[in-house]
């Protein structure tokens, strides 16, 4: 059974979270993206949670800005160091002290920005990591800066950062939104997952405010250089800050059109302890479309 509450911080974020199984038992935290919520973990929090499939106790926050979690004004407030914070003391709720971790840290889209950064900066916090589609900062950098099929692939990503892109956003009932989903590359079979029941809770989710959730985009130089912003152009990253030690899981739908496979080459350059699993017939909304296939994945990963 899901759970759900609001668990106030002690630097005065609030997160609204959702979880399935018993305190006091491993953790298995998920992150989700943009424009996404906590919900869309359901099927994983409860299968993890049950005792024949690890017991986990499986946790899944609203990231800040996103449904009913705090949504600061400011863009500076939307910064990975400031998400990492908000995480950190999540974990130690959990876990029980602040020295706690994580049995596995399991991430998509924006939330697996945040992952890679506290994977690599707070190691002590998580045993192992799982990433669903969220580009590795070493290999997304090289890409923008590089590659003009990645810069096009990410030309949304401009779009989101204008001031008036939460009310176009929400025109027409979020038609704009609702094309992130129709327009990655699937075809009609896909779909069958975007029920009026699904779009209902995305709408509600939606309806909460778009601003926080563009404001990651807006925070984050992670994105194509243009005439008037370098960019991605300008960054330079150590190969300190893009290492991973720990084991980390790789699924990659190679039917995701914003994050294209090349994105995957050179990935064991940065994690030596790499599990990377290609699926061919998948989009960005892989979690969506198989839950069977990322459940058994990170069943025979955790195992």
């Amino acid at each position: 059974m899901i759970t759900t509450w609001q668990e106030q911080l002690p630097h005065g974020i609030e997160l609204s979270c959702r979880a399935a199984g018993e305190r006091g038992r491993p953790v298995l935290m998920f992150l989700h993206g943009f424009p996404e919520g906590a919900f869309v973990w359901d099927e994983l929090l409860e299968h993890f949670s049950r005792p024949e499939n690890g017991g986990y106790r499986c946790v899944a926050p609203n990231l800040r800005g996103y449904e009913h979690s705090s949504a600061p004004a400011e863009v500076s407030a939307y910064r990975v160091k400031f998400l990492m914070q908000d995480l950190a003391a999540l974990i130690a709720v959990e876990t029980g002290s602040a020295q706690g971790t994580l049995a596995c840290l399991v991430a998509h889209d924006w939330g697996g920005a945040i992952a890679w950064n506290m994977a690599n900066q707070l190691p002590q916090l998580c045993q192992r990591l799982a990433i669903i589609n969220s580009p590795h900062p070493g290999t997304f950098l090289r890409e923008l800066k590089s590659n003009p099929k990645q810069q096009a692939a990410s030309a949304y990503m401009n779009f989101l950062i204008r001031e008036d892109a939460e009310s176009l956003l929400a025109e027409d009932d979020y038609r704009r939104l609702w094309e992130f989903f129709t327009n990655m590359g699937a075809g009609p079979e896909q779909f069958g997952w975007l029920t009026d029941a699904v779009k209902a809770r995305y709408r509600k989710v939606w309806d909460q405010g778009l601003r926080g959730g563009c404001n990651y985009y807006r925070a984050s130089p992670l994105r194509p250089p243009s005439a008037q912003d370098p960019a991605a152009a300008q960054i330079e990253l150590p190969m300190s800050m893009l290492t991973i030690s720990m084991p980390t899981l790789v699924i990659w739908a190679l039917g995701d059109i914003a994050l294209p496979p090349e994105l995957i080459e050179g990935l064991d350059d940065y994690i030596p302890d790499l599990t990377l699993i290609p699926v061919a017939k998948a989009t960005h909304w892989i979690v969506h479309e198989d839950p069977a296939l990322v459940i058994g994945s990170l069943q025979a990963f955790l195992a």
